[in-house]
């Protein structure tokens, strides 16, 4: 089964960029977007019918913002929406959706870069979605959590380690809670299979960052520990980017 994800920076952008045309062609089972930039009632209930896939929207309520999406090619037991905590929901970050011996977390962790009183808003996410998490852990052991996490995780998965500017997305303090993160009941996929390769997902538009390959790894399919095993191969898509991100495919034995 292949699993994907993409921050779209805007579905209506991303679709202009043959997004759909690379789904169908690599045989994408679930993909999980990010950021789709669109309200769920402007989507047309037959526009995505030629995919095969059921469809799943979570959106902001301010419109051209954020919002997550699910697309699979079975349909889901059930489908929640966000956490059930206002202040997060309303922004449209967190999709569940329930498969017969797996849940899947779709996920877009807000970004702090706008300035200090983000950051504030993203590290008082992390702990609050760390216990909605666990609570899921309770009902179902086979747990995958896709997205954007906005976070970088080592200094092997940035261009430049060492920068001084502490850059929200390189803080110690959200690092540190993905490091335990991975220490506690989940597994970075791409690590699975690639503990030292250095690779990205996320280059900024300025300065050609992406011809020179000055990336961020900020985007991750954790899996839990009952299915660590079942991962096969972990691969980053940048033959076409569809957004500033490019598109995380994983595949597992499920």
């Amino acid at each position: 089964m292949k699993i994907a994800t993409l921050n779209a920076n805007g579905i209506r952008s991303a679709s202009g960029k043959d997004l759909w045309k690379w789904v169908l062609g690599n045989k994408i089972d679930i993909l999980g977007l990010q950021e789709t930039k669109i309200h769920e009632r402007l989507v047309n209930s037959t526009q995505f019918d030629f995919l095969h896939l059921h469809d799943n929207w979570f959106s902001a309520q301010k419109e051209g913002y954020s919002g997550v999406a699910t697309f699979s090619g079975f349909e889901p037991k059930s489908v929640l929406k966000g956490m059930n905590i206002e202040v997060y929901d309303i922004e449209g970050r967190v999709l569940r959706t329930d498969f017969e011996n797996f849940i899947l977390v779709n996920v877009y962790i807000p970004s702090g870069s706008s300035g200090e009183h983000r950051h504030d808003f993203k590290m008082k996410f992390l702990p609050d979605f760390q216990d909605y998490i666990e609570s899921i852990k309770k009902e179902n052991e086979n747990l995958i959590v896709l997205g954007d996490y906005n976070i970088v995780h080592q200094g092997i998965d940035i261009h430049n380690p060492d920068r001084k500017d502490n850059p929200s997305g390189y803080r110690h303090d959200e690092r540190k809670w993905l490091d335990q993160w991975f220490q506690n009941g989940f597994y970075d996929a791409f690590r699975l299979i690639y503990p030292d390769k250095k690779q990205f997902s996320w280059w900024s538009y300025r300065a050609g960052s992406f011809k020179k390959n000055l990336g961020w790894r900020i985007d991750y399919i954790s899996v839990s520990e009952n299915l660590k095993d079942k991962v096969r191969d972990v691969s980053f898509f940048t033959d076409t980017m569809f957004s500033d991100h490019c598109p995380v495919i994983m595949d597992i034995d499920l």
